[in-house]
Protein backbone atom coordinates (compact mmCIF):
# COMPACT_ATOMS: atom_id res chain seq x y z
CA UNK A 1 0.00 0.00 0.00
CA UNK A 2 1.20 3.31 -0.96
CA UNK A 3 1.06 5.60 2.46
CA UNK A 4 3.11 8.11 3.31
CA UNK A 5 5.16 8.39 6.35
CA UNK A 6 6.19 11.27 7.84
CA UNK A 7 9.68 11.92 9.79
CA UNK A 8 8.68 11.25 13.19
CA UNK A 9 7.19 7.94 12.44
CA UNK A 10 10.21 6.55 11.81
CA UNK A 11 11.17 8.28 14.65
CA UNK A 12 8.64 6.51 16.96
CA UNK A 13 9.38 3.29 14.75
CA UNK A 14 12.86 3.06 16.90
CA UNK A 15 11.42 4.24 19.78
CA UNK A 16 9.33 1.01 20.09
CA UNK A 17 12.04 -1.36 19.09
CA UNK A 18 14.34 0.62 22.46
CA UNK A 19 11.34 -0.46 24.63
CA UNK A 20 11.62 -3.66 23.53
CA UNK A 21 15.14 -4.09 24.27
CA UNK A 22 14.83 -3.05 27.17
CA UNK A 23 11.72 -5.31 27.56
CA UNK A 24 14.16 -8.07 26.68
CA UNK A 25 17.06 -7.18 28.42
CA UNK A 26 15.80 -6.90 31.61
CA UNK A 27 14.15 -10.76 31.20
CA UNK A 28 17.37 -11.53 30.20
CA UNK A 29 18.99 -9.95 33.55
CA UNK A 30 21.77 -8.21 30.96
CA UNK A 31 23.07 -5.05 32.46
CA UNK A 32 21.67 -1.60 32.03
CA UNK A 33 22.51 2.17 33.50
CA UNK A 34 20.26 2.69 36.50
CA UNK A 35 17.61 5.42 35.62
CA UNK A 36 14.37 5.98 37.14
CA UNK A 37 13.07 5.18 33.53
CA UNK A 38 14.26 1.83 34.06
CA UNK A 39 13.05 1.31 37.50
CA UNK A 40 9.38 1.18 36.49
CA UNK A 41 7.71 -2.56 35.92
CA UNK A 42 8.56 -4.77 32.88
CA UNK A 43 5.37 -5.06 31.29
CA UNK A 44 4.92 -0.90 31.01
CA UNK A 45 7.86 -1.10 28.27
CA UNK A 46 6.01 -4.28 26.23
CA UNK A 47 3.05 -1.92 26.43
CA UNK A 48 5.04 1.08 25.12
CA UNK A 49 6.66 -0.67 22.41
CA UNK A 50 3.25 -2.22 21.65
CA UNK A 51 1.27 1.16 21.47
CA UNK A 52 4.13 3.04 19.40
CA UNK A 53 4.25 -0.20 16.94
CA UNK A 54 0.35 0.09 16.19
CA UNK A 55 0.56 3.99 16.17
CA UNK A 56 3.48 3.90 13.44
CA UNK A 57 1.71 1.21 11.32
CA UNK A 58 -1.08 2.09 8.66
CA UNK A 59 -3.68 -0.28 10.09
CA UNK A 60 -7.59 0.72 8.95
CA UNK A 61 -10.09 1.84 12.17
CA UNK A 62 -7.02 2.37 14.18
CA UNK A 63 -4.60 4.48 12.68
CA UNK A 64 -6.00 5.41 8.92
CA UNK A 65 -3.03 6.97 6.51
CA UNK A 66 -3.77 9.26 3.47
CA UNK A 67 -2.17 7.82 0.31
CA UNK A 68 0.90 9.60 -0.97
CA UNK A 69 -0.06 12.54 -3.53
CA UNK A 70 2.02 12.04 -7.20
CA UNK A 71 3.16 15.48 -7.04
CA UNK A 72 4.64 15.44 -10.54
CA UNK A 73 3.41 17.06 -13.56
CA UNK A 74 0.21 14.30 -13.90
CA UNK A 75 -0.88 14.68 -10.52
CA UNK A 76 -4.88 16.20 -10.64
CA UNK A 77 -5.33 19.68 -9.47
CA UNK A 78 -7.29 20.60 -6.31
CA UNK A 79 -10.53 21.95 -6.94
CA UNK A 80 -10.83 25.00 -5.57
CA UNK A 81 -12.58 25.56 -2.10
CA UNK A 82 -16.27 26.58 -2.31
CA UNK A 83 -16.30 28.79 1.09
CA UNK A 84 -14.55 30.17 4.02
CA UNK A 85 -14.85 27.50 6.50
CA UNK A 86 -16.15 24.33 3.91
CA UNK A 87 -13.59 21.76 2.72
CA UNK A 88 -12.92 21.51 -0.52
CA UNK A 89 -15.05 18.40 -2.36
CA UNK A 90 -13.48 16.61 -4.38
CA UNK A 91 -14.56 16.22 -8.20
CA UNK A 92 -16.25 13.19 -8.99
CA UNK A 93 -14.48 11.49 -12.01
CA UNK A 94 -16.15 11.70 -15.10
CA UNK A 95 -19.05 9.21 -15.69
CA UNK A 96 -18.45 7.28 -18.49
CA UNK A 97 -20.46 7.52 -21.63
CA UNK A 98 -22.76 4.24 -22.27
CA UNK A 99 -21.72 1.93 -25.16
CA UNK A 100 -23.72 2.38 -27.95
CA UNK A 101 -26.02 -0.79 -28.96
CA UNK A 102 -24.26 -0.92 -32.19
CA UNK A 103 -20.84 -0.36 -30.88
CA UNK A 104 -21.73 -3.06 -28.24
CA UNK A 105 -22.56 -5.52 -30.42
CA UNK A 106 -19.63 -4.69 -32.52
CA UNK A 107 -17.33 -5.43 -29.96
CA UNK A 108 -19.09 -8.48 -28.70
CA UNK A 109 -18.73 -10.17 -32.19
CA UNK A 110 -14.93 -8.86 -32.91
CA UNK A 111 -13.86 -12.63 -32.45
CA UNK A 112 -16.49 -14.24 -34.84
CA UNK A 113 -16.02 -11.15 -37.28
CA UNK A 114 -12.23 -12.09 -37.70
CA UNK A 115 -12.46 -15.98 -37.49
CA UNK A 116 -15.11 -15.98 -40.28
CA UNK A 117 -15.64 -12.96 -41.88
CA UNK A 118 -11.58 -12.42 -41.83
CA UNK A 119 -10.76 -15.78 -43.39
CA UNK A 120 -13.17 -15.03 -46.06
CA UNK A 121 -11.49 -12.24 -46.63
CA UNK A 122 -8.20 -13.40 -46.75
CA UNK A 123 -9.19 -14.47 -49.99
CA UNK A 124 -9.40 -11.63 -51.99
CA UNK A 125 -6.20 -10.14 -50.49
CA UNK A 126 -3.88 -8.58 -52.93
CA UNK A 127 -6.20 -7.12 -55.18
CA UNK A 128 -6.36 -9.86 -57.55
CA UNK A 129 -9.14 -10.12 -60.11
CA UNK A 130 -11.81 -12.60 -58.95
CA UNK A 131 -10.86 -15.47 -61.18
CA UNK A 132 -11.87 -19.24 -61.01
CA UNK A 133 -8.65 -19.97 -58.44
CA UNK A 134 -9.64 -17.35 -56.19
CA UNK A 135 -13.36 -18.96 -56.27
CA UNK A 136 -11.85 -22.38 -55.80
CA UNK A 137 -10.31 -21.09 -52.54
CA UNK A 138 -13.01 -18.99 -52.16
CA UNK A 139 -15.40 -22.27 -51.88
CA UNK A 140 -12.93 -24.13 -49.81
CA UNK A 141 -12.53 -21.06 -47.05
CA UNK A 142 -16.57 -21.19 -46.40
CA UNK A 143 -16.46 -25.15 -46.24
CA UNK A 144 -13.70 -24.58 -43.54
CA UNK A 145 -15.96 -22.32 -41.88
CA UNK A 146 -18.59 -23.22 -38.72
CA UNK A 147 -21.94 -22.60 -41.00
CA UNK A 148 -21.76 -26.21 -41.79
CA UNK A 149 -20.73 -27.68 -44.92
CA UNK A 150 -24.50 -27.91 -46.29
CA UNK A 151 -24.76 -23.87 -46.05
CA UNK A 152 -21.71 -23.82 -47.34
CA UNK A 153 -21.87 -25.20 -50.88
CA UNK A 154 -25.50 -23.15 -50.81
CA UNK A 155 -24.00 -19.86 -49.99
CA UNK A 156 -21.41 -20.31 -52.36
CA UNK A 157 -23.82 -21.39 -55.30
CA UNK A 158 -25.85 -18.33 -54.98
CA UNK A 159 -22.35 -16.05 -54.94
CA UNK A 160 -21.60 -17.67 -58.32
CA UNK A 161 -25.28 -17.74 -59.74
CA UNK A 162 -24.94 -13.44 -58.74
CA UNK A 163 -21.91 -13.04 -60.16
CA UNK A 164 -22.14 -14.38 -63.20
CA UNK A 165 -21.87 -10.64 -65.37
CA UNK A 166 -18.39 -9.67 -66.24
CA UNK A 167 -18.70 -6.81 -64.44
CA UNK A 168 -19.16 -8.07 -60.99
CA UNK A 169 -15.36 -9.57 -61.16
CA UNK A 170 -13.69 -7.57 -57.88
CA UNK A 171 -13.36 -7.95 -54.27
CA UNK A 172 -15.64 -5.75 -52.78
CA UNK A 173 -18.56 -7.13 -55.20
CA UNK A 174 -18.27 -10.62 -54.25
CA UNK A 175 -18.36 -9.06 -50.69
CA UNK A 176 -21.02 -7.37 -51.04
CA UNK A 177 -23.18 -10.58 -52.00
CA UNK A 178 -21.82 -12.73 -49.21
CA UNK A 179 -23.24 -9.88 -46.83
CA UNK A 180 -26.58 -9.75 -48.65
CA UNK A 181 -26.88 -13.97 -48.68
CA UNK A 182 -25.89 -13.94 -44.90
CA UNK A 183 -28.62 -11.08 -44.38
CA UNK A 184 -31.53 -12.65 -46.43
CA UNK A 185 -30.75 -16.24 -44.25
CA UNK A 186 -30.90 -14.17 -40.91
CA UNK A 187 -33.42 -12.18 -41.82
CA UNK A 188 -35.90 -15.15 -42.23
CA UNK A 189 -35.13 -16.37 -38.82
CA UNK A 190 -35.44 -12.88 -36.56
CA UNK A 191 -38.23 -13.26 -34.07
CA UNK A 192 -38.32 -11.23 -30.48
CA UNK A 193 -40.09 -13.01 -27.71
CA UNK A 194 -43.41 -11.64 -26.70
CA UNK A 195 -46.07 -12.95 -24.86
CA UNK A 196 -49.69 -12.69 -26.12
CA UNK A 197 -52.69 -11.11 -24.56
CA UNK A 198 -54.50 -13.65 -22.89
CA UNK A 199 -52.10 -16.43 -21.81
CA UNK A 200 -51.15 -16.26 -18.46
CA UNK A 201 -49.00 -17.63 -17.47
CA UNK A 202 -47.31 -18.04 -19.96
CA UNK A 203 -44.75 -21.34 -19.86
CA UNK A 204 -41.24 -21.18 -21.34
CA UNK A 205 -39.52 -24.69 -21.27
CA UNK A 206 -35.60 -23.94 -21.29
CA UNK A 207 -33.17 -26.44 -22.81
CA UNK A 208 -30.06 -27.25 -23.81
CA UNK A 209 -26.83 -29.44 -22.62
CA UNK A 210 -24.51 -28.70 -19.66
CA UNK A 211 -22.20 -26.14 -20.08
CA UNK A 212 -24.17 -23.97 -22.05
CA UNK A 213 -25.14 -21.34 -20.09
CA UNK A 214 -28.75 -22.20 -19.73
CA UNK A 215 -29.05 -20.78 -15.98
CA UNK A 216 -27.60 -17.60 -16.52
CA UNK A 217 -29.85 -17.29 -19.28
CA UNK A 218 -32.66 -17.82 -17.36
CA UNK A 219 -31.72 -15.27 -15.04
CA UNK A 220 -31.29 -12.66 -18.05
CA UNK A 221 -34.95 -13.35 -19.84
CA UNK A 222 -36.57 -12.91 -16.10
CA UNK A 223 -34.73 -9.76 -15.71
CA UNK A 224 -36.07 -8.57 -19.39
CA UNK A 225 -39.61 -9.57 -18.62
CA UNK A 226 -39.24 -8.38 -14.90
CA UNK A 227 -38.13 -4.92 -16.26
CA UNK A 228 -41.18 -4.49 -18.57
CA UNK A 229 -43.40 -4.99 -15.14
CA UNK A 230 -43.80 -8.57 -15.74
CA UNK A 231 -44.28 -11.36 -12.87
CA UNK A 232 -41.97 -14.19 -13.11
CA UNK A 233 -41.26 -17.37 -11.43
CA UNK A 234 -38.45 -19.29 -12.12
CA UNK A 235 -38.51 -23.48 -11.39
CA UNK A 236 -35.18 -25.79 -11.30
CA UNK A 237 -35.91 -29.04 -13.06
CA UNK A 238 -32.44 -29.92 -13.66
CA UNK A 239 -32.37 -32.33 -10.70
CA UNK A 240 -29.76 -34.38 -11.53
CA UNK A 241 -26.85 -32.01 -11.85
CA UNK A 242 -24.93 -31.32 -8.43
CA UNK A 243 -25.49 -27.08 -7.27
CA UNK A 244 -28.24 -26.93 -10.20
CA UNK A 245 -30.16 -26.24 -7.98
CA UNK A 246 -28.58 -23.73 -5.39
CA UNK A 247 -26.89 -21.75 -8.80
CA UNK A 248 -30.71 -21.25 -10.13
CA UNK A 249 -32.46 -20.07 -6.81
CA UNK A 250 -29.19 -17.59 -6.86
CA UNK A 251 -29.63 -16.21 -9.93
CA UNK A 252 -33.57 -15.91 -9.02
CA UNK A 253 -32.99 -13.89 -5.95
CA UNK A 254 -30.45 -11.78 -7.73
CA UNK A 255 -33.31 -10.84 -10.20
CA UNK A 256 -36.31 -10.75 -8.09
CA UNK A 257 -38.14 -13.53 -9.43
CA UNK A 258 -40.05 -16.37 -7.64
CA UNK A 259 -38.33 -19.28 -7.19
CA UNK A 260 -39.56 -23.39 -6.69
CA UNK A 261 -37.29 -25.86 -6.12
CA UNK A 262 -36.70 -29.67 -5.50
CA UNK A 263 -34.67 -31.95 -3.73
CA UNK A 264 -31.39 -33.33 -5.69
CA UNK A 265 -32.55 -36.32 -7.80
CA UNK A 266 -36.31 -35.45 -7.53
CA UNK A 267 -38.33 -36.12 -10.77
CA UNK A 268 -38.25 -33.03 -13.03
CA UNK A 269 -41.68 -33.29 -14.34
CA UNK A 270 -43.00 -33.32 -10.77
CA UNK A 271 -41.06 -30.15 -10.41
CA UNK A 272 -42.65 -28.68 -13.30
CA UNK A 273 -45.86 -29.83 -12.71
CA UNK A 274 -45.49 -27.92 -9.40
CA UNK A 275 -44.31 -24.76 -10.28
CA UNK A 276 -46.85 -24.64 -12.43
CA UNK A 277 -49.26 -25.03 -10.33
CA UNK A 278 -47.41 -22.13 -8.27
CA UNK A 279 -47.94 -20.00 -11.19
CA UNK A 280 -51.60 -20.38 -11.37
CA UNK A 281 -52.42 -19.99 -7.90
CA UNK A 282 -50.07 -16.70 -7.68
CA UNK A 283 -51.18 -15.41 -11.10
CA UNK A 284 -47.70 -15.36 -12.18
CA UNK A 285 -47.01 -13.76 -15.70
CA UNK A 286 -44.38 -16.07 -16.98
CA UNK A 287 -43.00 -19.40 -15.21
CA UNK A 288 -39.32 -19.85 -17.14
CA UNK A 289 -38.62 -23.44 -16.42
CA UNK A 290 -35.23 -25.17 -16.32
CA UNK A 291 -34.53 -28.46 -17.46
CA UNK A 292 -31.92 -31.30 -17.21
CA UNK A 293 -28.98 -31.04 -19.71
CA UNK A 294 -27.04 -34.34 -19.90
CA UNK A 295 -25.68 -34.87 -23.14
CA UNK A 296 -28.07 -34.72 -26.12
CA UNK A 297 -27.03 -38.20 -27.49
CA UNK A 298 -28.90 -39.83 -24.45
CA UNK A 299 -31.95 -41.12 -24.80
CA UNK A 300 -33.00 -40.80 -21.48
CA UNK A 301 -32.28 -37.53 -21.49
CA UNK A 302 -34.61 -36.66 -24.04
CA UNK A 303 -37.46 -39.30 -22.99
CA UNK A 304 -37.47 -37.19 -19.32
CA UNK A 305 -37.66 -33.82 -21.78
CA UNK A 306 -40.36 -35.05 -23.84
CA UNK A 307 -42.24 -36.32 -20.49
CA UNK A 308 -41.86 -32.54 -19.00
CA UNK A 309 -43.73 -31.49 -21.96
CA UNK A 310 -46.53 -33.55 -21.79
CA UNK A 311 -46.81 -32.99 -18.01
CA UNK A 312 -46.81 -29.37 -18.50
CA UNK A 313 -49.42 -29.67 -21.50
CA UNK A 314 -51.88 -31.72 -19.54
CA UNK A 315 -52.10 -29.49 -16.67
CA UNK A 316 -52.57 -26.27 -18.89
CA UNK A 317 -53.57 -26.98 -22.53
CA UNK A 318 -51.00 -25.10 -24.86
CA UNK A 319 -48.20 -25.18 -22.34
CA UNK A 320 -45.19 -24.94 -22.65
CA UNK A 321 -45.91 -22.24 -24.86
CA UNK A 322 -42.13 -21.53 -25.86
CA UNK A 323 -39.47 -24.32 -25.75
CA UNK A 324 -36.16 -22.16 -26.06
CA UNK A 325 -32.79 -24.22 -27.05
CA UNK A 326 -29.68 -22.38 -25.48
CA UNK A 327 -26.64 -23.17 -27.48
CA UNK A 328 -22.98 -22.55 -26.56
CA UNK A 329 -21.37 -20.22 -29.68
CA UNK A 330 -18.07 -21.37 -28.67
CA UNK A 331 -18.83 -25.47 -29.85
CA UNK A 332 -18.87 -24.23 -33.78
CA UNK A 333 -20.95 -26.99 -36.08
CA UNK A 334 -21.59 -29.48 -32.97
CA UNK A 335 -24.54 -26.04 -32.08
CA UNK A 336 -25.92 -27.80 -35.40
CA UNK A 337 -26.41 -31.19 -34.52
CA UNK A 338 -27.40 -30.13 -31.09
CA UNK A 339 -30.36 -27.99 -32.76
CA UNK A 340 -31.29 -31.43 -34.53
CA UNK A 341 -31.41 -33.25 -32.14
CA UNK A 342 -33.37 -31.33 -29.34
CA UNK A 343 -35.64 -29.84 -32.19
CA UNK A 344 -36.39 -33.44 -33.67
CA UNK A 345 -37.42 -34.24 -29.92
CA UNK A 346 -39.34 -31.63 -28.52
CA UNK A 347 -40.37 -28.92 -31.33
CA UNK A 348 -37.71 -26.15 -30.55
CA UNK A 349 -39.54 -22.92 -31.02
CA UNK A 350 -36.76 -20.86 -30.31
CA UNK A 351 -33.05 -20.44 -30.38
CA UNK A 352 -30.94 -18.46 -27.80
CA UNK A 353 -26.93 -18.59 -28.88
CA UNK A 354 -24.76 -17.58 -25.95
CA UNK A 355 -21.24 -17.11 -25.53
CA UNK A 356 -20.70 -15.25 -28.86
CA UNK A 357 -18.42 -12.50 -27.35
CA UNK A 358 -15.77 -15.53 -26.60
CA UNK A 359 -15.97 -17.89 -29.81
CA UNK A 360 -14.48 -17.35 -32.73
CA UNK A 361 -16.96 -19.63 -34.05
CA UNK A 362 -19.97 -17.50 -33.79
CA UNK A 363 -20.69 -18.07 -37.90
CA UNK A 364 -22.66 -21.20 -37.23
CA UNK A 365 -25.64 -18.94 -36.71
CA UNK A 366 -25.89 -18.68 -40.30
CA UNK A 367 -25.59 -22.32 -40.45
CA UNK A 368 -28.31 -22.65 -37.89
CA UNK A 369 -30.36 -20.25 -39.01
CA UNK A 370 -30.09 -21.57 -42.87
CA UNK A 371 -30.47 -25.88 -41.62
CA UNK A 372 -33.57 -24.94 -39.47
CA UNK A 373 -37.24 -23.51 -39.61
CA UNK A 374 -36.24 -22.07 -35.93
CA UNK A 375 -36.75 -18.63 -34.66
CA UNK A 376 -33.30 -16.91 -33.37
CA UNK A 377 -34.67 -14.67 -30.31
CA UNK A 378 -31.52 -13.98 -28.57
CA UNK A 379 -27.71 -14.02 -28.53
CA UNK A 380 -25.52 -13.39 -25.91
CA UNK A 381 -22.59 -11.20 -26.18
CA UNK A 382 -21.37 -10.71 -22.27
CA UNK A 383 -21.36 -12.28 -18.91
CA UNK A 384 -23.26 -8.93 -17.73
CA UNK A 385 -26.57 -9.40 -16.72
CA UNK A 386 -27.69 -7.19 -19.42
CA UNK A 387 -25.81 -8.48 -22.48
CA UNK A 388 -28.31 -10.67 -23.66
CA UNK A 389 -29.71 -9.32 -26.60
CA UNK A 390 -32.96 -9.55 -28.70
CA UNK A 391 -31.84 -10.57 -31.92
CA UNK A 392 -32.05 -8.03 -34.68
CA UNK A 393 -30.81 -9.26 -38.24
CA UNK A 394 -29.89 -6.10 -40.12
CA UNK A 395 -27.69 -5.28 -36.61
CA UNK A 396 -26.14 -8.32 -36.11
CA UNK A 397 -24.60 -8.28 -39.76
CA UNK A 398 -23.78 -4.56 -39.87
CA UNK A 399 -21.73 -5.79 -36.52
CA UNK A 400 -20.26 -8.77 -38.54
CA UNK A 401 -18.92 -6.76 -41.28
CA UNK A 402 -17.40 -4.15 -39.40
CA UNK A 403 -13.82 -3.26 -40.04
CA UNK A 404 -11.47 -2.30 -37.63
CA UNK A 405 -11.38 0.89 -38.87
CA UNK A 406 -15.13 1.77 -37.90
CA UNK A 407 -16.15 1.13 -42.20
CA UNK A 408 -18.59 -1.69 -42.83
CA UNK A 409 -16.60 -4.36 -45.11
CA UNK A 410 -18.81 -5.12 -48.48
CA UNK A 411 -19.72 -2.18 -48.93
CA UNK A 412 -18.46 -0.58 -52.52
Amino acid sequence: MNYRFRWYDYVIFALSYVCFYVYIARLEGLPLNVHVFFSMPDWIFLLVAIILNVWVLPIPGIHPRRPAIDKGENAPALPARQGLGVAPELERPEEIAPEAPGEKLGRGLSKTRKGFIGRIAQVFAGGTDIDEDVMSRLEETLVGTDIGVRTAYRLFEGIREKLGSASMKDASSVMRVIRQEIAAILKKRQSWLELPEGVRPFVIMVTGVNGSGKTTTIAKIARRFIGDGRSVIIASGDTFRAAAVEQLEHWAGKVGADFVKAHEGADPSAVAYDALEAAIARKKDVLIIDTAGRLHTKENLMEELKKTKRVLAKKLPGAPHSILLVLDATIGQNAIEQTRQFHKALGVTGIVLTKLDGSSKGGVIVGIADEFDIPIHYIGIGEGMDDLEAFDADAFVDALFLEDNGHEAGNA
